[in-house]
């Protein structure tokens, strides 16, 4: 990306030819793709010997179990730490993210061995609270990602198989990784950290029986932390996720909200409901107006209550006309900033919204060719449009 990217610059002008090659010393290609093997070759080496270790367990001695959890777990951090002080980060950081695995592994284990684990999360517990302590004190991107799946598993097992919501494993997330990554941002690592939060969020909803709108409620705050987050390409990323769900649900209201027994399993108590979205939006706004990015506020659109409507044809009908609406702004803002991954996005999400509201409204009486037709003519009839005011905006700023 950088190489070809970077010719375009020095083909402009931008940057001089050794300039380029000063960035790309910078950013090697291949070293980023080998340092990738020792963390992959550590997992899939850990992963073999816990299960030659697995398919024998029952056979070995207790005391033996033991010495080998202790030995290999003792073994793995060691070693890690003997390749970080020796410089060779990707394969100490691999031995240390596998010293994580081997310490959940011993826990499941030993509870087993002492039939615990049906009865009692404290170990699993252990495990989340050891990665976020690990993640703090090797500043690494793998344990921070590691550490947030760890977490995911934990939670899903204390609400699927022990029938409750761990909220110490929800805080390690929040607090722990929430607040690591707000003092160090990262694309990668803010939608990591956004998924886990959704997955438990999900999960907290489903454990109260609870009308799965109120899932919008925590995941809209996600996207609030991140209007507030002065690294941008940071923050944008933690709205990603929340947004994606936001989309793919308005996106199944447009589809089954006809029918007004689905429309009534989403309704929640207005008044609390409301509230309580009315308050995030206004942190969400106060971020985005402290930032000076109010025109990302088009992306609360997407959490328009429309399933207060009653069922039929008329929620159908106004939730296609948030989808187009919502669709029409990500394409006008892509091309307010000149951004190209924007624009496709909002084209997708346009042609997306075409063809549900053509399978959902006009499948029986329009022609498939009409379809694409009027499809074709609106995104050009944008395109045009969107250019024209781009091009009177240009025009405006230069002097005369």
């Amino acid at each position: 990306m950088l190489e070809t990217e970077g010719r375009e610059w020095v083909h402009k002008g931008i940057i001089t030819p050794e300039q380029h090659q000063r960035l790309l010393a910078l950013y090697p290609s291949d070293e980023r793709v080998v340092g990738l093997l020792p963390l992959l070759g550590s997992l899939l080496v850990g992963l073999s010997a816990l299960s030659l270790v697995a398919a024998n367990w029952q056979g070995l001695p207790e005391w033996l179990r033991l010495l080998l959890l202790l030995g290999s777990l003792s073994g793995a951090y060691a070693t890690g730490e003997y390749f970080l002080r020796r410089g060779n980060a990707s394969l100490g950081m691999g031995l240390v993210g596998l010293g994580l695995l081997l310490f959940g592994a011993g826990i499941v284990l030993t509870s087993q061995m002492y039939q615990l684990i049906g009865y009692d999360a404290s170990g699993l517990l252990a495990w989340a609270l050891a990665g976020t302590v690990l993640t703090y004190l090797y500043r690494s991107r793998f344990l921070f990602i590691l550490t947030a799946c760890i977490g995911g598993i934990v939670q899903g097992y204390s609400t699927g198989q022990l029938g409750g919501f761990s909220y110490f494993t929800a805080a390690l997330a929040i607090v722990g990784l929430g607040y690591y990554w707000w003092r160090q941002p990262d694309a990668v690592l803010a939608t990591v950290l956004a998924s886990g939060l959704l997955w438990q969020a999900g999960l907290l909803v489903s454990h109260l029986n609870a009308k799965i709108t109120w899932f919008f409620i925590p995941a809209m705050l996600i996207y609030a932390v991140g209007d507030w987050q002065t690294d941008r390409p940071a923050g944008r990323a933690l709205q990603a996720p929340p947004l994606v769900a936001a989309f793919l649900f308005t996106l199944g209201l447009a589809l089954y909200g006809e029918a007004d027994t689905y429309a009534g399993l989403l309704r929640p108590p207005f008044l609390a409901y409301s509230s309580a979205l009315v308050l995030v939006l206004g942190l969400s706004v106060a971020g985005k107006y402290q930032r000076g990015r109010l025109s990302s506020a088009t992306d609360w659109l997407l959490l328009l209550p429309g399933f207060y409507l009653h069922g039929g044809l008329a929620l159908a009908i106004a939730t296609l006309v948030v989808l187009y609406a919502y669709s029409g702004t990500v394409l006008w803002r892509g091309h307010q900033e000149n951004n190209a991954d924007r624009v496709t996005l909002g084209t997708v999400l346009f042609i997306l919204t075409t063809m549900v509201a053509y399978f959902k409204l006009t499948w029986a009486f329009m022609d498939k060719s009409l379809f694409f037709l009027v499809g074709g003519a609106l995104l050009l009839g944008l395109s045009s449009y969107l250019r024209r005011k781009n091009a009177q905006s240009l025009s405006s700023k230069l002097p005369e």
